[in-house]
């Protein structure tokens, strides 16, 4: 049974295979709007999200399935009940099961149980779905794969920087990553090393290096959500709160940096965005930003995983 949560085990050709098919179901969803139909999705959260919840539900609503949000917090999972026993249960209920997760090792034992495909839909390690998103338009902007030569990232080293850069030197696309700090719970040495392996990864601070040639500039925040509570920095987090905007400041996206170093290139986020932290408003709003595309196009890779992981591609 396939699953998708790494991207370590997908090769290039399924990659490849999953964003063809996702421009077309962009290009023609009516022709796919009944191919779920009596099909249910479970989409469970830990965490909170936006995208994530409206492209899935939104997705599984033209494929003439069905979705249904779980949260967490008013399960039984939320009292301390065993999550192998849950999560088995959980599953006997759908076709397919989105994990929102806090710890990737809980989406591990979800897919373990080989019951239905599982999608980690986002945890501290890993996410493959933006990923998936993020190509697709990068295909778009760019032509075609093959015409994608550099990805850039700047900022904090995190689960989506993991994925992007796996999923780009899976597909021979030459990645410069810009961080001067690690969230260290995202940390996957096997990941890193099958990324470092292939030679198309650069480290580097030196933002000249680091953008020249770039044909995309990526970013994500620097702040993890657990730093904060309706919408106020928690008094635990405070002092990591305050290193990381002195740290990552002088990586911020905005404009300058790209009129300067890279005026051809492509202004990326995953959302959401915190201006005038990792971006500015001048580079949201940057006639090279493609970042309400990216947040479209989590619908349109997303069908096409849907369809890869039940056998329907």
């Amino acid at each position: 049974m396939k699953h998708l949560i790494t991207l370590k085990n997908w090769s290039k050709e399924e990659i490849v295979e999953i964003i063809n098919k996702a421009i077309e179901i962009k290009k023609n969803p009516e022709a796919y709007s009944t191919i779920l139909k009596n099909k249910t999705m479970i989409m469970l959260f830990q965490k909170t999200s936006t995208r994530t919840r409206l492209s899935f539900e939104a997705g599984m609503t033209q494929f003439g399935g069905h979705s249904i949000f779980l949260d967490a917090r008013t399960t039984q999972l939320s009292i301390g009940c065993d999550f192998k026993d849950e999560i088995k249960a959980i599953m006997r209920f759908c076709d397919i099961l989105m994990f929102r997760a806090k710890k990737a090792e809980d989406v591990q034992t979800a897919a373990m149980q080989n019951t239905v495909p599982v999608i980690d839909a986002c945890s501290e390690k890993y996410h493959p779905c933006q990923a998936f998103g993020d190509l697709l338009t990068m295909a778009e902007h760019s032509g075609g794969i093959e015409n994608i030569k550099k990805v850039t990232w700047l900022g904090i080293e995190n689960n989506v920087s993991n994925t992007l850069m796996l999923i780009c030197t899976k597909l021979g696309i030459k990645v410069a990553i810009v961080a001067p700090g690690i969230n260290q719970p995202s940390v996957d040495q096997e990941l890193n090393q099958m990324a470092e392996a292939t030679g198309l990864v650069t480290r580097t601070l030196d933002l000249k290096e680091a953008l020249e040639g770039t044909d995309y500039v990526h970013t994500d925040t620097w702040m993890d959500m657990e730093f904060f509570e309706d919408g106020k920095v928690l008094e635990e987090f405070k002092t990591q709160y305050e290193e990381r905007i002195n740290k990552f400041k002088p990586y911020q996206l905005n404009a300058n940096l790209i009129n300067t170093y890279c005026p051809d290139a492509k202004i990326m986020h995953c959302m959401p965005c915190h201006i005038g932290f990792e971006i500015t408003r001048d580079a949201v709003d940057h006639p090279n930003s493609v970042i309400f595309d990216q947040a479209e196009n989590r619908l349109h890779g997303q069908n096409a995983i849907i369809l890869k992981l039940l056998g329907k591609l």
